[in-house]
């Protein structure tokens, strides 16, 4: 993809249908990754999303070998193997359903601030949204950790979705821009005061 063909992509208006609450959660939570990865021009950490990527790929390796080796050995002969899979699947999925709940929670995106100079680690925005089904209130918490000195601040903003969208269903960009801006400057300036 050309620079410019990018450009024109995250250019684009966002327009959803405001009465789906899903559909105006994933457009900002989009929205936001834009702007950390575009505006800010940070590196966006893939790291959490691979993790579960991998382990659906296992389970799914364990259910399609219960199915050929079914296939090739049918079932009375294949009934240790079936049941080694059907076990190895549903410890998997386990692993991943705490992994989801526990560790991934409601991160939907992991950013990393480099340091100019690339001496020094990289700082970490660790991003979360919550949005109740029914609700127009969105919540974005950000979570900063300074990988020199450890600390670590949290800062958060909930606000109508209202504020965000026209009539239409159009995100009104800058004005998300500002307050997502807003947030992220806060965190920076607490470390410059510290």
């Amino acid at each position: 993809m050309a620079a410019s063909d990018k450009e024109n992509s995250t250019s684009k208006p966002v327009k959803i249908d405001k009465w789906n609450g899903s559909a105006v959660k994933n457009a900002l939570d989009d929205a936001v990754r834009t702007i950390m990865t575009s505006h800010f021009k940070y590196t966006e950490n893939h790291g959490m999303i691979d993790k579960r990527l991998a382990m659906c790929t296992i389970a799914c390796m364990f259910a399609l070998t219960a199915l050929l080796y079914d296939y090739l050995y049918p079932f009375p002969e294949s009934r240790v193997v079936l049941a080694t899979c059907v076990l190895s699947y549903f410890t998997t999925m386990g692993v991943l359903t705490l992994y989801t709940s526990f560790i991934e929670r409601n991160h939907f995106l992991v950013v990393h601030q480099k340091d100019p100079a690339g001496v020094d680690p990289d700082n970490v925005f660790t991003i979360d949204s919550y949005m109740k089904r029914f609700d127009d209130m969105y919540t974005l918490v950000m979570m900063y950790k300074d990988n020199t000195t450890m600390a670590e601040r949290e800062a958060s903003l909930t606000k109508s979705v209202g504020c965000w969208f026209d009539e239409n269903g159009l995100l009104v960009m800058d004005l998300f821009t500002n307050d997502v801006s807003s947030l992220h400057d806060g965190l920076l300036t607490e470390k410059k005061q510290n």
